[in-house]
């Protein structure tokens, strides 16, 4: 089975309520449900909360979604205690998809294609995460990526980087709001010890990297658009009305 699992939590600092925004009449949690589920890998979707708002709303659209504490910092930690608790109730996990609840224009396809990469490097990478290339620079709200020419992730960051100190300047690569798990990975993720890099850049994947585990990535040619902020939802009002996927839902 491929799992895929949105985390969605009601406290966001920058806007808070976020999955229930509601954007072109419908709250963006069930944008990013509807798109999910247009994938053809996906075996199973499902929401992992601490909200029973969040609960409520989904399963008004006989989708499941699950209870889980409010105490847990981010959606990786999330995922990965609610998969530790509940091993008997999936089972026979090839993947797990790690969905970012405010991906309002989220492309199926793209996870189709991350999770097709994963499996074929299943036994390189215990994590990929998908990236775009862009040239905006000073915004420390999205991560870029460094790895290697092999597809290796070496390392995260908010800064700039790499700096092109002896070569003309390139595009970063930005970190694209799903990621994909082998399931015996994930489920110890919340317990690995390591955390220094983790804790002074706010990335909570570097945790995989300081405990020597191995992370790939694979480019997509478009950008994803992410709502953080009242400002965000403006814009995807507008960018809505032409969007093509928007009529199958």
């Amino acid at each position: 089975m491929i799992l895929g699992i949105i985390p969605a939590r009601l406290k966001s600092k920058r806007l808070p309520n976020k999955p229930l925004q509601i954007i072109d009449g419908v709250p963006l949690l069930v944008h990013v449900l509807k798109r999910s589920l247009m994938s053809k890998k996906l075996d199973k979707l499902i929401v992992c909360t601490d909200s029973m708002k969040v609960v409520d709303l989904v399963k008004k659209y006989n989708l499941d979604a699950y209870m889980t504490s409010k105490n847990i910092k981010n959606g990786t930690d999330r995922i990965s205690l609610f998969l530790k608790k509940n091993k008997k109730r999936f089972k026979n996990l090839k993947l797990v998809v790690d969905i970012q609840c405010d991906e309002i224009f989220l492309n199926p396809s793209y996870l189709d294609k991350a999770i097709n990469f994963h499996i074929k490097n299943i036994k390189k990478y215990d994590v990929v995460i998908p990236h775009t290339l862009t040239n905006e620079k000073n915004n420390n709200n999205y991560v870029k990526i460094i790895s290697n020419q092999v597809n290796d992730i070496l390392y995260l960051t908010r800064a700039d980087a790499p700096h092109p100190f002896r070569s003309k300047k390139k595009p970063f690569k930005r970190h694209q709001d799903f990621v994909t798990f082998k399931p015996d990975f994930i489920k110890k993720f919340k317990d690995l010890k390591n955390r220094n890099l983790e804790e002074y850049e706010g990335i909570e994947l570097l945790r995989v990297i300081e405990n020597g585990y191995k992370i790939g990535t694979l480019q997509f040619k478009n950008d994803s658009f992410s709502i953080n902020t009242k400002k965000d939802i403006l814009r995807s009002l507008l960018l809505i009305q032409k969007d093509r996927l928007r009529k199958y839902y």
